[in-house]
């Protein structure tokens, strides 16, 4: 089987429960999160050497966007919580299968708090930018052509790569 080549065409950031919030005209960088298995070193003491133990868990999860021509007035002034509650974003991105030559969607939707906001340096005749960046997200799906590649809930306690739980036996270890 030959692996689809994807090149992003266009990206766009707006919140998931505001449709009319689209920055596809100002944005410059989209930053999906790295994702990063939680590990832990082990050097037994009368072993020939150590190991580092993978968990069916992920560190912390930060997606970060940038922006070019101006302030992002919706995010500066819903910087942080947003009526006590987590902001829900969709990162968007048109993906060409260069094989096919067929665009397929992409979608990340992440819960998290827009923490940091990092203006760039300007100068008069340049366009002025800034990045957002994401933090205690809570939520972060992955969806290509409508297929779910990745789905993280802290608050569900649900792990999943291509559909395929990471904790249900864990869950049901607890009882839970």
């Amino acid at each position: 089987m030959v692996l689809p080549l994807y090149v992003i065409e266009a990206v766009d950031v707006r919140r998931a429960d505001e449709t009319d919030t689209s920055r596809a005209l100002l944005l410059e960088k989209l930053g999906l999160p790295a994702l990063k298995r939680v590990s832990a070193e082990h050097k037994p003491g009368g072993g020939v050497g150590g190991i580092e133990f993978t968990f069916p868990q992920i560190e912390k999860v930060e997606p970060k966007f940038a922006i070019k021509g101006g302030i992002d007035l919706d995010a500066t002034t819903k910087f942080g919580f947003s009526n006590g509650v987590y902001n829900k974003w969709v990162f968007a991105g048109a993906w060409r299968d260069k094989r096919t030559g067929l665009v397929v969607p992409a979608r990340a939707i992440i819960a998290g708090i827009i923490s940091d906001w990092e203006p760039d340096e300007a100068a008069p005749g340049e366009l002025a930018g800034c990045t957002h960046a994401l933090k205690e997200v809570s939520h972060y799906e992955f969806l290509l052509d409508g297929a779910e590649i990745f789905y993280w809930d802290f608050w569900e306690r649900e792990g999943r790569s291509g559909g395929v739980s990471w904790m249900s036996d864990v869950r049901s270890a607890l009882g839970s």
